[in-house]
């Protein structure tokens, strides 16, 4: 699909705890595009309004947007909406796959719905009351905000003393946490582009948990790609990773989140739709391990987008 005289808008920033990460993704796509060629044009969004996103695409004659805006506004179907009120072709799934991806509550029904395995895990809304762990769940529990990615507001609970105070902390993002049973084992994150698994992407975090200063502190984690897994294990998890893709109504490019326990079951924990995109970032380290280098995974992406809504 030839992208002469398409001007492809990369849309970053917002109002997010994740607008920094929103920064880098950005900022890193926009340089990617340029270096390919392309007509690219960055838009930093600091209020979130239909107005704003209008007079952005509007002013700048945009084309087709590359979304690089990770957490509330930019991954919950808010921004996919206007774009499709607009008739503007956009990077990632539209908005109603947006809108599930982003609650995991409601992403979780889905999946155990579709027999994928998840985590024991309990809703919480505020003001429910005191929350009674023990009831259903084992320590240690990961606490985490309903809607809300890098892993911000998340919490490691193990004991009934610091549940209150992870609670509070995960409300401080939203009515809604999520609490579930915490799984040890291997933590790997598989990306999807365009309906096809990319090589896995083993994270092995220097402290116990891969929280938000192991995830973004340069030297906190080590990552290895491909995983090395045994072949089974390796081919369920890709299976899995493209089957909750396909059940959220994902497009182009996706990130699933997994654990392989102790015991072999791999678990989905979340899928992330607006994945980083910094040249470090996990589905660019799947990528290029896959022989796609950043320039190309990112002009890959805006075709697809192109391709998709027929520009």
């Amino acid at each position: 699909m030839s992208l002469k005289g398409k001007r492809i808008g990369v849309m970053m920033g917002g109002l997010s705890a994740e607008r920094d990460i929103s920064y880098k993704s950005g900022h890193a796509v926009f340089s990617a595009l340029q270096r390919s060629g392309l007509d690219a044009v960055a838009l930093d969004i600091t209020r979130e309004t239909e107005e704003e996103i209008r007079s952005a695409v509007g002013h700048s004659s945009v084309d087709i947007v590359f979304i690089a805006m990770h957490g509330g506004f930019g991954e919950d179907g808010r921004l996919q909406r206007i774009l499709d009120k607009m008739n503007v072709s956009y990077t990632g799934p539209q908005a109603k796959c947006s809108r599930m991806a982003m609650d995991k509550i409601i992403s979780c029904r889905l999946f155990r719905k579709a027999g994928l395995r998840i985590a024991k895990h309990r809703q919480w809304r505020r003001g429910s009351g005191r929350f009674f762990a023990d009831l259903f769940l084992r320590y240690p529990l990961v606490v985490k905000p309903s809607a809300q990615g890098s892993s911000i507001g998340i919490s490691f609970v193990n004991s009934s003393s610091f549940l209150s105070g992870a609670l509070d902390l995960a409300l401080k993002f939203g009515n809604e946490a999520l609490v579930e049973e915490f799984i040890k084992g291997r933590e790997i994150t598989v990306s999807v582009l365009d309906g096809n698994a990319l090589p896995i992407v083993e994270i092995i975090p220097k402290k116990q948990f891969f929280d938000f200063e192991a995830k973004y502190q340069k030297g906190m984690t080590e990552y290895v790609v491909p995983a090395l897994l045994d072949e089974a294990t390796a081919r369920r998890a890709k299976a899995d990773a493209v089957a909750a893709y396909r059940i959220l109504g994902c497009r182009h490019l996706s990130r699933v989140d997994m654990i392989i326990s102790e015991g072999g079951g791999v678990y989905v924990l979340e899928v992330n739709t607006i994945p980083g995109m910094t040249e470090t970032s996990l589905l660019p380290k799947a990528a290029k391990a896959a022989g796609i280098g950043f320039d190309q995974l990112c002009l890959k992406i805006v075709e697809m987008a192109a391709v998709r809504e027929k520009i």
